[in-house]
């Protein structure tokens, strides 16, 4: 309960910080001593003074101290440890909380030598025992070392100097000496005391029954009063011994290591014991735990079952891989009887920890269909994982910003302490992603990475997570179609799945571009996509032909934009008269359009002819061919009644080497032979005609062209065009605005320049006052402009061909 709790443990004092209080804060330790001087704890100091600081489970900090550890007060059999504990949430410890802990612990009796292998140091402190016969011969008169060494204290009972040995030599350092080089020393009334870290440099590996252990010879020294004594204190802990088998640790220590011998070699077991987290268990408890401990002639071997009660397990990161590890920390205690220590007791603390094993994170996708939203659970986890940021279409959120994201997270706690986390993202959030699947389902799919840290190694890993849900919400665009006396609509009402589907007409992508160039219309408001296209369009289909009907349709393609997959078919039927085909004039002119059915495709229209095979179109198009002649040509033939005088024709297509047409279409114009009109006639004389100068708006456009059919201008993105000299340039202009029938559309004056500017010179006149320029060597060619679907109103175009050149002055070329 609290924020700490404490436990005495033996000769050594455990004080646990609660993991609830201090999570997600900054702490830092300190240790009181008499004096009421605080000392900050590193690692170096907690090694020299005997401190152990450690994670424990569940992100609990434990803090150990034995009874001689540097700043405890040993009064009797009794030992005094203060801590001071600072925790602030900011690394710099500001405003940071200050909790002082006192504990006190009983301890004894002692055993004449007891040695301790801690995680971070190995400990040997040795009863000193002062022979009477020494004793009996002290003398009364002050004591006087500093005149024999001055290296000595005064103080009665003080240690004077330790001696390392070593296989090449023996070395000697005084007790200030010492413990600059990391060693801690303590004498009591009634002890001496030796602490080695495990990385001083004296410290050797040396192996015993293929155990190796890290081991320190050496003697201390110590005064009475003028007496110098010496102390074995030799001290010795296993490094290794732990195997992994068969789903099993186990620990093996050899009972009786030479070094600690001093040449003993008869000893009596008088106690083995073991346990976990510092408390021994019984046999019972072990039993029912299926640990076993044995104790066998030369060695204590302890065995484990990996998962077993009294460890745990916490989490590890290997090469960006999640696993687990299995912790526990054994300890065992031996006491053994022999001729020269009596009683030696010897505790060994050792953490185990097993290879590290791969684990898999499971992922599960829970749909809550009635609120839209996508409900993942990413786990389990152990306690010392926490889930620090998402990464949400490759940028970096932080988990309390991800709400703004749409997405809510929270924790799921299990009784055992392992957790989950919990992702909830409405299936209508930008990030994730929809795909038509088939008939009404679209596939909703979640792609996030999950960055996690742990405690308190601080090692991190990414865990991916997709997940896919399937919705029956999928609204397909649908279509209706009609069509007027001389085009045919199409209106696609858009859905929810096709926001990236575009219109095609077979493989030719329908674009406000392409539709101007056909004429067609198209409007997209982002919810209705229309089209309209004449009757006589090159992307209309003629079905069927009947003397009072022709059935013509429209076929369009909805494709996906990225893979061009098609999607859906929509299509527009209309039935038309065949009147649309031909126009009778009253001046005896007649224009047909003869059309190329469905299955005709191998008929070249250009290869349309009427009976006078002289005869063929004046204007051809894929589907189409137009024909334009006069009832008193072409092999027309006519016929008369009382009332009328009908003409009639054929366009006819044959194949190379037959007479017998494959096509042929019969086409006729009836003109009434008596026909009374009522004219109304006044006779005015009217003035010549003239052309007074203006002013108005014309909106006007110069084109170039790539070839004489004035089919495909040069596009912006095309220039500038690369020409060499003498090669023909076709150039169009067109008066775009007003549409006035009445108009006439004349060229004046044309000139080229060597610059962009039309005021610069060079000048050289191409068109002047409406001809060609006579001092050209290539004169400019004017060409005719014929009515076509393009072409409205010929008079409001004019065409002409120029040869490439450039300037020249003196046969100097002036800009190429």
């Amino acid at each position: 309960t609290g924020p700490m709790s404490l436990e005495c443990l033996g000769n050594l004092l455990r004080i646990t910080l609660s993991a609830e209080y201090f999570e997600d804060k900054f702490v830092s330790l300190f240790v009181i001593d008499q004096s009421g001087t605080a000392w900050g704890l590193d690692e170096a100091m907690a090694a020299q003074c005997g401190y152990t600081v450690t994670y424990s489970t569940w992100r609990s900090i434990e803090f150990r101290a034995p009874a001689l550890s540097c700043h405890s007060h040993l009064e009797k059999d009794v030992f005094t440890v203060t801590i001071q504990i600072k925790a602030s949430h900011t690394p710099d410890m500001s405003n940071a909380t200050t909790h002082l802990k006192s504990a006190s612990c009983h301890y004894g009796p002692w055993s004449p030598r007891e040695l301790i292998c801690e995680r971070n140091y190995m400990e040997v402190s040795i009863r000193r025992e002062v022979p009477q016969t020494i004793k009996d011969f002290i003398q009364d008169e002050p004591e006087d070392w500093t005149l024999v060494f001055p290296e000595a204290k005064a103080e009665e009972a003080s240690i004077w100097q330790i001696v390392f040995h070593q296989p090449e030599e023996k070395r000697a350092l005084l007790v200030s000496n010492a413990w600059s080089a990391g060693y801690g020393l303590k004498a009591t009334d009634s002890r001496v005391l030796l602490r080695v870290p495990y990385t001083a440099a004296q410290v050797q590996l040396v192996e015993d029954q293929g155990i190796t252990f890290s081991v320190l010879r050496s003697s201390t020294f110590y005064k009475y009063q003028w007496v110098i004594l010496m102390l074995d204190t030799a001290v010795a802990c296993p490094v290794d011994g732990v195997d992994y088998t068969n789903k099993t640790i186990t620990w093996t220590v050899p009972k009786y290591i030479p070094l600690l011998s001093g040449g003993v070699t008869s000893f009596k077991d008088v106690l083995v014991e073991a346990g976990v987290d510092l408390h021994k268990l019984s046999a019972k408890e072990m039993a029912s735990r299926k640990y076993v401990l044995l104790n066998e002639l030369k060695a204590i071997t302890m065995k484990i079952p990996i998962g077993a009660e009294g460890g745990y397990y916490k989490t590890s990161v290997s090469n960006g891989q999640l696993g687990v590890k299995y912790t526990i920390n054994l300890f065992l205690e031996h006491q053994w009887e022999d001729s020269k220590w009596r009683l030696t007791k010897h505790t060994i603390i050792k953490e185990i920890e097993t290879p590290f094993e791969q684990a898999e994170v499971a992922i599960t996708n829970n749909l809550n269909l009635s609120a839209r939203l996508m409900n993942v659970t990413v786990g389990t986890f152990l306690p010392d994982v926490e889930l620090v940021n998402l990464t949400i279409e490759g940028v970096a959120v932080a988990v309390p910003e991800a709400v703004q994201h749409g997405y809510l997270i929270y924790r799921t706690r299990y009784v055992n302490g392992s957790k989950a986390y919990v992702i909830e993202v409405p299936l209508d959030a930008p990030s994730v992603k929809k795909e038509y699947m088939e008939e009404d389902m679209r596939a909703y799919s979640l792609n996030v990475t999950l960055t996690f840290i742990t405690y308190p190694s601080r090692e991190t890993f990414v865990v991916p997570v997709i997940a896919l849900s399937a919705v029956k919400d999928a609204v397909l665009p649908s279509a209706r179609g009609f069509c007027d006396g001389r085009n045919l609509h199409l209106v696609i009402t858009r859905g929810n799945v096709d926001q990236n589907w575009l219109p095609f007409i077979s493989d030719w992508p329908l674009t406000q571009e392409a539709a101007q160039k056909y004429s067609y219309i198209l409007r997209d408001n982002g919810t209705h996509l229309a089209i309209s296209v004449p009757f006589l369009s090159p992307h209309v289909s003629y079905e069927g032909f009947h003397t009072s009907a022709i059935k013509a349709s429209f076929y369009l393609t909805l494709k996906d934009g990225i893979t061009l997959a098609q999607k859906r078919d929509f299509s527009v039927s209309c039935i038309f008269s065949p009147s649309e085909l031909i126009q009778c004039l009253p001046n005896g002119t007649v224009i047909i359009t003869a059309i190329k059915l469905v299955g005709g495709e191998d008929l070249d229209t250009a290869l349309l002819v009427l009976r006078d095979r002289q005869c063929k179109p004046s204007l051809v198009t894929e589907k189409t061919a137009t024909f334009k002649f006069n009832v008193n040509t072409c092999g027309t033939s006519r016929k008369f009644n009382s009332t009328t005088m009908t003409y009639e024709n054929e366009v006819l297509y044959f194949r190379p080497g037959n007479d017998t047409p494959i096509y042929q279409l019969k086409f006729l114009c009836s003109y009434a032979v008596k026909e009374n009109s009522d004219v109304q006639y006044e006779s005015k004389k009217n003035p010549p005609p003239s052309i007074k100068p203006g002013f108005g708006c014309l909106a006007l456009s110069l084109k170039l062209f790539k070839e004489k059919s004035y089919s495909e201008p040069y596009q912006e993105s095309e220039y500038p065009v690369v020409k060499y000299l003498r090669q023909a340039l076709y150039f169009e202009v067109e008066l775009l605005q007003p549409k006035d029938a009445r108009l006439d559309l004349s060229l004046d004056d044309c000139w080229a320049t060597n610059s962009q500017s039309q005021d610069s010179l060079p000048q050289w006149h191409i068109i002047t006052h409406g001809c060609e320029n006579n001092k050209d060597s290539y004169r400019t060619v004017f060409h005719k402009v014929n009515y076509s679907l393009r072409v409205r109103f010929p008079q409001h175009l004019k065409r002409f061909e120029v040869r490439m050149f450039s300037f020249v002055q003196d046969t100097s070329l002036l800009q190429e």
